[in-house]
């Protein structure tokens, strides 16, 4: 949910590239999506800057630098619990309570102007809130939908802008294609063909395919799928976990952490390279199969009224995410909640960037360690 605040601030705030509803028309259509949200709004936002290079590009920038830093770890095998409650690393959480919050007062002003919209988004953040699990994200945005497709048909609002998507239809229809022909192809396969570099690939792939509800969701079913195989140990899986939580960038990038240290081979930066491809390539599928739809879709006078409600409910999971598990995660005293209004304050009134807030943040967090 930080991510999602950053590339707010970075992509319509600050750079201009999308107004505020398109913003949040990618994000309610990459909340529906299976995998991890934040990553697939990333490739969205480089498709509609710079086409499907743009999307790649996007990608690379947003994985590699927690990838590399988590294949070096597994190459380090030196524990990383050590310096999981560091201070710099609780800067980083008081920051993204920061980030989030910004992002939900930004989201909040423009998308539920009025009673019905910040009702649905109360009502979304409850519900999220007391039925934690991935199901009860995908019921709430299915419910939202259905309410403004029903009751806020009536809300003014502007119509939106086309995006620029530069992707052939074509390409959308062959990317569905080669997910259904990958998903159900590849565990045919390792029925006949015996081979660890594939099995990491289907099992990393299907993984991918089928998670709603983000990076923690994907912990169990990866735990499931390599450590009764034997490929890693749950000491290794444990461990990785506890680096992913302490480095930037999406949490799938764990993938390329377990690919690393996979018995047998491949392994190393091969099988760091399987595991990650293969677990964000369906989000890579999702996006572009869709995107060229996306502008004859939303402009479509019901299908707005549901995106109205749909982008209300957004802002309450994004709200609910705010408290739990960032809010939880990052505010234990007074000192923490004061830095934090300093970040905000830094975010919202002085303008300042976030990267630069993230830093002071992560300085203040080393000097309140030793205090």
């Amino acid at each position: 949910m930080a991510h999602l605040g950053y590339f707010r601030q970075e992509v319509v705030v600050r750079r201009k590239w999308l107004d505020e509803h398109n913003y949040a028309d990618l994000l309610a259509l990459c909340q529906f999506l299976p995998g991890p949200s934040s990553s697939q709004l990333g490739i969205a936002l480089g498709i509609t800057r710079a086409g499907v290079w743009g999307g790649l590009a996007a990608w690379l920038g947003f994985t590699l630098p927690s990838a590399i830093a988590l294949v070096l770890f597994a190459y380090a095998t030196t524990l990383f619990h050590a310096t999981a409650a560091t201070g710099w690393l609780h800067g980083l959480l008081l920051a993204a309570v920061a980030v989030v919050a910004q992002a939900v007062w930004g989201m909040a002003t423009t998308l539920c102007p009025d009673k019905q919209r910040a009702t649905v988004a109360l009502l979304a953040a409850i519900v999220i809130l007391l039925w934690p699990v991935a199901l009860a994200q995908i019921i709430i945005l299915i419910v939202a939908g259905l309410v403004g497709w029903r009751w806020l048909s009536g809300a003014s609002l502007a119509k939106p802008s086309d995006l620029h998507i530069a992707v052939p239809r074509r390409l959308s229809i062959i990317c569905a294609v080669l997910f259904f022909a990958l998903l159900l192809g590849l565990p045919l396969a390792r029925l006949f063909i015996h081979n660890q570099g594939l099995a990491l690939f289907d099992t990393f792939f299907r993984v991918g395919s089928l998670v709603f509800g983000g990076g923690h969701v994907v912990l169990p079913l990866l735990q499931r799928e390599v450590v009764p195989a034997g490929w890693v140990t749950n000491d290794q899986f444990i461990t990785g976990y506890a680096a992913a939580q302490a480095v930037p960038g999406p949490l799938f990038t764990f993938s390329a952490y377990l690919g690393a240290v996979a018995r047998p081979t491949p392994n190393g930066w091969l099988g760091a390279s399987i595991a990650l491809v293969a677990i964000f390539l369906p989000s890579f599928f999702f996006v572009i199969g869709i995107l060229p739809f996306w502008n004859r879709l939303r402009i479509y006078q019901p299908f707005q009224s549901a995106l109205r409600g749909i982008n209300a409910a957004v802002v309450g999971i994004l709200l609910a995410a705010l408290y739990q598990p960032i809010w939880t995660s990052a505010i234990h005293a007074p000192i923490d909640f004061a830095l934090t209004l300093v970040a905000f304050g830094l975010l919202v009134i002085w303008k300042i960037p976030p990267w630069a807030v993230v830093l002071i943040s992560a300085l203040l967090g080393i000097i309140i360690q030793f205090l």
